[in-house]
Order: C-alpha cells, then structure tokens, then sequence
C-alpha cells in the first residue's frame, strides 16, 4: 500500500476509489472508444434509455432489459467501448457471424447480449434515398476510416447477423470532430446517403479501424426505412425521441476527411431533442462495473471501477492514462456520485467533496505521469446501493 495522506481519509477514499474504479491513462483497451449516436448503435440508445437521475442504470426497453438481466450495467457503463483490440481491419472469416454487435465478444466487457437477434431494439426512424448526418462518438480521438454497411432488403431483425447479410456502403477517413473526447456528446461527423427503394426493418453496421493500432470498434444500429426523420421509438417506456433529418447542420471540429461510396451536401442529422423520459426507478444496487471519461483535456482518461461491494459500501479503483506525447506534472479527476453515496476514505490522492460533487487531484508523489503511462488511486465508500457515478466522470492534466 502506498503512501497516505489521512489515515482515516485515504482508507476511505480507497475503498471508494476501488469500487468506483476510474481508468484514466495507460490501459490500451481504452486508448479509442466510440460507437454510433445517430443513427444511435444499441448500446447507446439502451444507455440513454436506462439512465436515471440516482446515476442507476434501469432500461425500460425489453432488448435492452434483457441484455443488463445477461451482462449487468457494466457494458451500458461503458456504451463506447465495443472492441477487438487485435481486429487489425480484419471483419468477414475474423468476427463469427452472429457476434458482430458485440466485437466477435472480444472486448473487455461483456456485450455479447447486444448482439441478440430480436425486433424490439431501440429503433430510428429514416428516409430511403436520403442523406443524414452520421455521428460516431469520439470518446477517445483517434485516426482512422469508418466502414459503413447496411443490411440487404429482406433482412429480419430476428435472425442473427451474419456478414452475407451485409452490403458496404461507404467508407469514410479521418472525418471532423466537433465536442471534446471523453464527453456523452463529442462525435465526429460526415454526410451518408442512404440508398433509395428501401422499406422496412434494416441495421447500419459500422466497423471503425484505426489506423494508429490494430483496436478496432464495431457499431450496431436498428433502423427502419419508413419516411422517418430521425425519430427513435423503442426508449422511455415506449416514447419517442425527435431529431429530425433536415434542416440541421454540424459545423465546427477539424478538416480533412475522405468519404467515398456516398453522397454529400445534406446536412440533416437526428439527435435527442425535445425528449421526455418517463418512469424509472432508484435505489438499486450496482455491485461493480467501470465507466470511463475524459472531458477538458483529450489526452487524459479516467476510468472508474468498483472492485468490492457489500451492504452499505464498496471499494472502488480510478485509473488516471496519458494518451499525450509528454508527461504530466498534474492530475485531476471528478465526478458526481450516486444518491446516498459518500466516500469514506482515499489513497494515492486528494479529495474534495462537496454534497455529490467530488475532486480527486494528484499526490505529491504521482502527479507525473509519463506519455501512454498511467497511475491509479483507490477509495472506500458508504453507499444506499448506487456504487457508479452519477453522469461522466472528467480528467484534466491541471
């Protein structure tokens, strides 16, 4: 055990910090995290969907309900990070069919729920023959080219994908950003035609390959072609969130990207707006799981992981990554906690605590973390069940 501040305190915050269990710098499955928003993939919208205003993760949607029953909270935690750290580009005869959704079920969390074959995934609504604005979150920046396909006319939603169900439609590099990495709302975006003569039920399927590591990421996305203007029904206790594929444009981030196979100029998009959710529960126990945050500065991370719970507590871990070129002097990490969460005691940092509100800074002795390095800080915790944060968690090299 290392070095502490307060006795009392760091053994506190250690027990909170394993429980929470940030990752901030140095894990290399966390170096890129994204998947799509709009059209919003299934782990995004079973996200939105079971967010709650304790910080508890309850879907009303029964795919998505049925997936958390499978693979717990954790995966929703971390809606960004369906991958396969070794996909090298690789797709057909690499990631079985039927595993598409969930990376080939090789990522480090469980997904493998997400690639269920059944018809009441969350769904948005679309125009054949249209083009949208594709957003693809930007958790983690990285280089690279985002392959688009969709599925063929005729496709049901009740079979498992395969890649024969798959027609590639476009292919983009290096698209503009705009918001800032590790934030719910940062997202590169481009323009995507959607082929005219389409009816029905379909998926978008993405595989993003990076060109800077062999980690690739894989987003599912249920869609139906029936002159819908970017709406999503499925969430919210069967509601429907409005966007709109008109109309809107994206502007700001960076310049540079490459689109081929799709056309350009429309600047529709769909969005979350004007949405109301229903219903929802508190007071339910999460035992572990990890989310993850960047915010304020794109080459810090934070991941937070609850490594013990019990009745009335839990221990929780924060790992604090560099993805910069050079090292740090200073950290700092925050987040809001759960309803009836308070740390108790912490190690390996600096905390502050005001209400919900919480701010862990760098020891005197772990503030430099060197480029693709990483350090971590543990805490203690009471807790009314509620052992994840309340929103994102941020990191800033300060």
């Amino acid at each position: 055990m290392k070095r502490r501040r307060t006795l009392s305190l760091i053994s506190g915050l250690a027990t909170l910090i394993a429980t929470l269990g940030f990752v901030i710098l140095g894990q290399s499955p966390a170096q890129a995290h994204g998947v799509a928003m709009m059209p919003g993939s299934r782990t995004y919208l079973c996200y939105q969907d079971a967010k709650t205003a304790s910080g508890a993760l309850t879907p009303t949607n029964p795919a998505c309900a049925a997936a958390v029953a499978q693979s717990g909270t954790t995966p929703l935690y971390n809606w960004f990070a369906v991958l396969d750290s070794n996909a090298a580009g690789r797709g057909a005869g690499y990631v079985p069919d039927g595993t598409l959704c969930s990376a080939g079920n090789k990522s480090p969390y469980d997904f493998s729920a997400y690639s269920a074959a059944r018809d009441d995934w969350p769904r948005t609504h679309l125009t054949s023959g249209s083009s949208i604005q594709l957003q693809y979150s930007n958790w983690a920046a990285h280089p690279g080219t985002f392959r688009v396909y969709l599925t063929k006319q005729g496709w049901s939603p009740t079979t498992p994908l395969a890649w024969a169900d798959l027609d590639q439609i476009s292919s983009t590099t290096n698209p503009p950003a705009v918001g800032s990495p590790g934030t719910d709302g940062g997202h590169y975006y481009w323009d995507q035609a959607l082929p005219s003569g389409r009816s029905g039920n379909a998926l978008l399927f993405i595989q993003w390959v990076r060109s800077d590591s062999n980690e690739n990421f894989f987003s599912c996305s249920d869609i139906a072609f029936d002159g819908g203007n970017g709406e999503v029904t499925g969430i919210h206790n069967g509601g429907t969130t409005t966007g709109g594929t008109t109309g809107s444009t994206t502007t700001g981030g960076t310049t540079g990207s490459t689109t081929t196979g799709g056309t350009t100029g429309s600047t529709t998009t769909g969005g979350t707006t004007g949405s109301t959710t229903t219903g929802g529960t508190t007071g339910s126990t999460t035992t572990g799981g990890t989310t993850g945050g960047g915010g304020g500065d794109s080459t810090c991370m934070a991941m937070y992981s609850v490594t013990n719970a019990w009745s009335g507590g839990f221990q929780g871990q924060v790992e604090v990554m560099n993805h910069g070129t050079s090292p740090t002097s200073h950290w700092k990490v925050a987040w809001t906690t759960g309803d009836g969460t308070r740390i108790s005691s912490l190690w390996n940092g600096n905390v502050s605590a005001t209400g919900t509100a919480v701010t862990v800074t760098n020891a005197a002795y772990n503030g430099t973390i060197a480029a693709d390095g990483n350090t971590t800080f543990g805490f203690t915790a009471t807790s009314s069940g509620i052992n994840l944060p309340n929103g994102s968690i941020t990191c800033t090299f300060a």
